[in-house]
Formats: structure tokens, sequence, C-alpha cells
């Protein structure tokens, strides 16, 4: 077993090597909905559509993106994202565990939305 020292600098730089950081613009899907959690917290969930680029002779595709947002604030002025608004989320990808109704565990990578804007307000009617 070889045992390596690393210098405060080395350990830094390496830290610098890791990186999650997220950035999604596209249209909301629905309304958010909010859930308070066993354990007491509530999360506000989003759903952020983003279209891949178009390809000549194919249909177009989409991406589906799961937002969470927990900080009171953000969900506050999230909750109030319209259907078919255009926004921006930005975040990190987090992989949530959670129970099924049926008692196995589930997970769900989604973006944990750290900051979030909306770019254009969906035109009603």
């Amino acid at each position: 077993m070889e045992v390596v020292a690393m210098s405060a600098q080395k350990v830094e730089e390496n830290a610098l090597a890791f990186v999650n950081e997220v950035r999604v613009a596209g249209r909301v899907s629905g309304v958010p909905e909010e859930r308070e959690l066993p354990s007491g917290d509530v999360v506000l969930l989003v759903r952020v559509v983003v279209d891949r680029p178009s390809v000549a002779g194919e249909r177009r595709r989409v991406d589906t993106v799961d937002c969470a947002v927990w900080a009171k604030g953000l969900r506050r002025r999230v909750s109030g994202w319209r259907p078919d608004d255009m926004v921006e989320v930005e975040g990190a990808l987090r992989r949530r565990f959670y129970r099924s109704a049926g008692g196995g565990t589930l997970s769900r990578v989604e973006v944990e939305v750290t900051a979030a804007r909306i770019t254009r307000r969906a035109t009603t009617g």
C-alpha cells in the first residue's frame, strides 16, 4: 500500500476538477406542484421541456427535465409559473431516493434549483 501526501494546493486543484452545474432553458410543462415530504420538508416540483436540435426529416424531439425547488423564497417565486412560460433554471443534478406506495425504494434524477427566472410569459388564450 502506498500512502501519498498531498499539499493543500494539490487538494484545491483536485476539488476544481469536480463540477456539478446545470443550466436549463425551456418551457414549463404544467402547473408547479408543492409536496410535503414525510420528513416535513416542502419541495416544489416543476417540469421544464427543452427542444432538442432539429434534424431534417425527423420529427421534433424534446427532453423533459424534472426540477426541485427547496428554498422557501425561490419556491414562492416559481409557484407563480404557468404552463408554457419560458424559463431558465440553474442548479445541480441530484439523485433523490424515496419510497413507493408499495414500500419499495425508487430514485429519480432532477435539477436541484438554486436560481430561476422567467424569460418570457406564456400568452393567454
